[in-house]
């Protein structure tokens, strides 16, 4: 796989991590209020909206990418969210990173690398 379609592909993976961070911000901005005030405060709420767009961006790089790379060695890269957000979501919500998703981010890169370094053999 060129470095190229790597660079994207590790791109929309951050994208879609950077999204889900959003989402999480926007959801602890309304924690506080009931369920019906929570969707009135999310419908004018800039951090909900940032994450809408990135995902619309995010989505019309994943198309692009298609256009080049099979999907059977794209949508793997899409794991790479599992990788990165944990770590994310450890530094800036203080969330628990125990041994078990140490371990689980270890077996994703693993899997991925093996997707792509299997792309340019005669199998891939």
């Amino acid at each position: 796989m060129a470095l190229s379609n790597v660079l994207q592909l590790v791109s929309f993976a951050v994208l879609l991590s950077i999204g889900q961070l959003l989402f999480k911000r926007a959801a602890l901005q309304v924690a506080d209020v009931s369920a019906v005030s929570a969707l009135f405060k999310l419908a004018v709420s800039p951090t909900l909206w940032a994450a809408l767009v990135l995902y619309g961006v995010a989505t019309l790089l994943w198309v692009l990418i298609l256009r080049t790379t099979p999907l059977s060695l794209a949508y793997p890269f899409v794991a790479l969210g599992f990788v990165i957000l944990p770590v994310l979501s450890w530094w800036l919500f203080n969330e628990a990173l125990g041994w078990h998703v140490l371990i689980g981010t270890l077996l994703i890169v693993s899997g991925v690398l093996v997707v792509t370094l299997g792309a340019g053999s005669a199998g891939g």
